[in-house]
């Protein structure tokens, strides 16, 4: 049995440049009936312009998979930190702490 179980075992590896990871502050999801999209976005204040940083594509079965997963984890994360403000409980201004757009 533990021979199995060693054989089964997945062996990953991750680049020191990827393994620096990515800051995002934007998450936008798309999806079609093959596949979800993510694209990941770091938005600035003051920067009228922000470039997709990184993009992932999911089947769908695999999109749920990652939102149970993640569920699991901001759960455990909740347990031993505290409850997570949600946005809508949050107040920030829209510009970021940037200069106010005028109409």
């Amino acid at each position: 049995m533990a021979e199995q179980q060693q054989n089964s075992q997945l062996n990953i590896e991750i680049s020191e440049e990827t393994a620096e990871g990515t800051y995002a502050n934007l998450a936008i999801i798309t999806h079609s009936h093959a596949e979800f999209v993510i694209d990941f976005v770091n938005v600035m204040p003051g920067t009228p312009k922000s470039k997709v940083k990184s993009r992932i594509i999911f089947t769908p079965m695999h999109a749920k998979r990652f939102m149970k997963a993640l569920e699991e984890n901001i759960d455990r994360y909740e347990q031993l930190n505290g409850k997570i403000q949600d946005l809508e409980q949050v107040e920030f201004p829209l510009n970021f702490g940037g200069p106010t757009a005028q109409a």
